[in-house]
C-alpha cells in the first residue's frame, strides 16, 4: 500500500498540496474524533477520482472511511484545491501532468 500511496501522492506533490489544503473547520460542539490525516485522505481521494472507483468501493486498506474521503473531497473541491494544485505545479512537467489528470478526473465527480 505504501508504494501505491507514494505513486498517487509523491512527496514532491504532497509538499505543494500540504500548503494548499484548507484547514478543517472547527467543530462547534468541540470534542469528537481527531481529524483524519490529510495526506492519507488525499491518497484515498486521488485513488477514487483517478481510478473511476465508486466511493463505496474505496478499499479499507487506505485507512480512510468512505464518508470521510467523500466529505474532504467535497470540501477541497469547493475550495478549488484541484485547480490550485495544478497551477502550483505548472513549473514541473511531470507533476503538472499528474495534477492535470487529478483536476480533470475530480471535475467529473459530483461532490454535493
Amino acid at each position: 500500500m505504501e508504494a501505491l500511496a507514494r505513486r498517487l501522492v509523491p512527496d514532491d506533490l504532497w509538499a505543494v498540496a500540504s500548503t494548499l489544503v484548507p484547514e478543517p473547520r472547527p467543530r462547534p460542539q468541540g470534542g469528537g474524533r481527531a481529524a483524519a490525516d490529510a495526506r492519507q485522505v488525499m491518497v484515498a481521494v486521488v485513488y477514487v477520482v483517478t481510478s473511476g472507483c465508486a466511493w463505496q468501493h474505496l478499499p479499507h486498506s487506505f485507512g480512510v472511511t468512505v464518508p470521510t474521503a467523500h466529505h474532504w473531497f467535497a470540501r477541497w473541491s469547493r475550495a478549488e484545491l484541484w485547480r490550485n494544485l495544478h497551477e502550483a505545479t505548472a513549473s514541473d512537467p511531470a507533476l503538472a501532468e499528474w495534477t492535470r489528470v487529478i483536476r480533470d478526473c475530480a471535475a467529473r465527480r459530483h461532490y454535493d
